[in-house]
């Protein structure tokens, strides 16, 4: 009695770890992926320079995600990645500043010796100029010649002729 409860509890427990691994390593099925705290890459630690004001080590890193009250010169910033069937990525850093200037870095990443300047992303496109027709209110006001415009409006005639009868010598019309 007590081995077939053992290989029955043996049985059991090598289906359920089975179980596990067979639907973990299912194809076509999605699995999430968490990223929290802030994304920590090299090419943003090639960046930071001794000396560096807070404002600047803000523009480059974001905000730090642990702003210590006890340690107010010390910003930690973490990165956590779980991608659906890799391992866990965790990455901590820690920026240590005197007199509002950046003085020190420490953690998962070295910041390199030659100085980095990141290139620029963004385009710049020349956009012709566009020629626009004349709202509502131009059109109103130069039908009555009111338009502000140094420029005669083309739809107006101008060269009108009238044709009137003549007058008779006498003043007065038959």
């Amino acid at each position: 009695m007590r081995k077939s409860i053992f290989s029955l509890s043996l049985l059991t427990s090598l289906t359920l770890v089975s179980c596990s691994t067979i639907l973990n390593n299912l194809p076509g099925v999605y699995k999430l992926e968490i990223q929290q705290g802030n994304i920590i890459e090299q090419s943003m630690i090639d960046q930071l320079r001794p000396g560096m004001n807070k404002r600047q080590v803000v523009y480059i890193m974001g905000s730090p995600m642990l702003d210590d009250i006890f340690h107010k010169n010390r910003w930690d910033y973490f990165y956590y990645d779980k991608s659906g069937g890799e391992d866990k990525v965790q990455k901590q850093l820690s920026l240590y500043f005197e007199n509002d200037q950046i003085v020190g870095v420490q953690g998962d990443f070295r910041p390199s010796s030659v100085p980095v300047i990141k290139p620029s992303t963004e385009t710049t496109v020349d956009v012709p100029k566009r020629d626009l027709d004349k709202t509502l209110w131009e059109k109103i006001t130069g039908l009555f010649g009111f338009g502000g415009s140094d420029e005669p409006d083309e739809s107006y005639n101008t060269n009108t002729t009238s044709t009137s009868t003549p007058s008779r010598p006498g003043g007065g019309q038959h």
